[in-house]
């Protein structure tokens, strides 16, 4: 590779509050799972301010020593009903870590099955369930001795798992199946399949009234509607590209539904009547993905999986008052209240470490492709993730850099045109220096194959 400059991050956001914070109590705490970082993020909302972050692991690409014993790929959350202890799954090293909340130390970790994706206490907080993604069961989990008691047999994919508010029965989405499976807690029965619009749905939530859930649609950029008495479809909802989590807020405008729509870099509101409306589309930084309430509906709390931010949402007016910087490629996101009884909360966390990213857009020579690129620094290497979509289906692509002779990367595409990954290495051309008051950031194209550069077969592009 050619010699290279070193890379220079600009701060995408800066941390900053426009409004008054809400009511929230001294120990309420905002928590993301960083997935590059494997770490912990915690924020304290009253301030919009990190407090620092709970080390599950080392920083990407450090996880590949066959003696490693760190977590890998910190990704999912969830919490007690006491509000007492946060779980957190990773599933590059298919773990379930318990955390207490009030001294952010880790009290056990249970290893089950194959890349785990989310986990949450039962209401009565006696088990933790954990979908196990790259399966088909959900692993129950005995929460006082952290040891695997059952496992409940699903389709393939289990995405994620919610009880009713009664805590009689458990809604688990799918990431590779079509459906919704209802299970009864009590005798660990499924005792419905719901069929639904795509086989990916990564998150679901429960209505404030707990009459309905709500699930998105990430492939196909939809949200379903879920009778929760009934057990059927109620209604699907066309929200964009990318439709990641969401969050409900009881406001004077009614119960309103955030819905983060990272493709599109928004978050949607909707109401929640018999037929949902779009009110309002919040622009976000990079890549809106993890979304969650305050207690009190007065703040929505959005993850940017590519601008390693926390940016906060004031429902009444529907607008960005802060934004918090944090740990590398935030996935899941839960605001717990009264986590802390009493006293700062600051034990065990570290500072943060990670510079802020670069993203770049890529863009179609013509057609219908999208993609995306995230430069970012991991101490002696670089790493570009890359998102692509809406190419041909199964087909190898081949990313190349400035003047490059030889592509950073390449992949084959799924059987929906979507391709992902990352190039590790000393790729710092990305974003070079040439004047401090003047960055210049290198062209990257998307060829079609594994052939050399060839400009006639250039799908994608970044601007120039």
């Amino acid at each position: 590779m050619n010699s290279l400059k070193p890379l220079v991050l600009a701060t995408a956001l800066a941390v900053a509050s426009l409004a008054a914070s809400a009511a929230s109590n001294p120990g309420d705490r905002v928590y993301t799972a960083d997935q590059n970082t494997n770490t912990v993020s915690v924020i304290d909302p009253n301030t919009n301010a990190l407090l620092g972050q709970i080390k599950l692991g080392n920083q990407r690409p450090d996880v590949l020593s066959p003696i490693y014993k760190g977590e890998i790929n910190v990704h999912g959350l969830g919490f007690s009903p006491d509000h007492r202890t946060l779980v957190v799954i990773a599933n590059g090293s298919n773990s379930v870590t318990f955390i207490d909340t009030a001294t952010n130390k880790v009290k056990g970790v249970t290893y089950v099955g194959r890349s785990p994706h989310e986990a949450f206490f039962t209401r009565d907080g006696k088990e933790v369930w954990a979908v196990v993604r790259g399966e088909n069961y959900i692993s129950v989990i005995d929460a006082k001795t952290f040891k695997e008691k059952r496992r409940i047999e699903t389709a393939p994919g289990p995405g994620m798992v919610l009880f009713t508010p009664d805590g009689g029965r458990a809604f688990v989405v799918s990431s590779f199946t079509p459906e919704v499976a209802v299970v009864d807690t009590r005798s660990y029965k499924i005792v419905k399949r719901i069929p639904v619009v795509s086989p990916f749905s990564p998150f679901l939530q429960f209505t404030p009234d707990g009459k309905e859930v709500w699930m998105g649609h990430k492939d196909v950029g939809k949200v379903t509607r879920i009778d929760v008495k009934s057990m059927v479809v109620s209604g699907v909802i066309d929200t964009g590209f990318i439709t990641n989590h969401l969050g409900f807020a009881k406001t004077a405008r009614g119960t309103l539904a955030y819905v983060a729509v990272g493709g599109e870099n928004v978050v949607k509101v909707y109401t929640t009547d018999g037929e949902a409306k779009l009110l309002n589309t919040i622009a976000t930084g990079a890549l809106p993905h993890g979304v969650w309430p305050s207690d009190d509906g007065t703040r929505m709390y959005v993850g940017l999986e590519n601008g390693d931010a926390v940016q906060v949402i004031d429902t009444a007016s529907d607008k960005v008052i802060a934004a918090v910087p944090i740990g590398q490629a935030p996935q899941a996101l839960v605001y717990v209240s009264n986590a802390v009884p009493s006293g700062a909360g600051t034990d065990n966390l570290k500072p943060l470490a990670n510079a802020a990213p670069v993203n770049i857009p890529l863009m179609p020579d013509s057609g219908d492709a999208k993609g995306f690129v995230v430069a970012r620094n991991f101490g002696v290497v670089d790493a570009l993730e890359l998102f692509l979509y809406k190419l041909k289906p199964e087909t190898v692509y081949s990313i190349y850099v400035g003047d490059q002779k030889v592509p950073v990367a390449s992949f084959k595409t799924n059987p929906m045109g979507m391709a992902d990954g990352t190039a590790i290495g000393e790729i710092r051309e990305v974003t070079r220096l040439q004047s401090e008051a003047n960055p210049k950031t290198a062209s990257i194209v998307v060829i079609e194959g594994d052939g050399p550069m060839d400009a006639a077969k250039v799908v994608l592009r970044s601007p120039m």
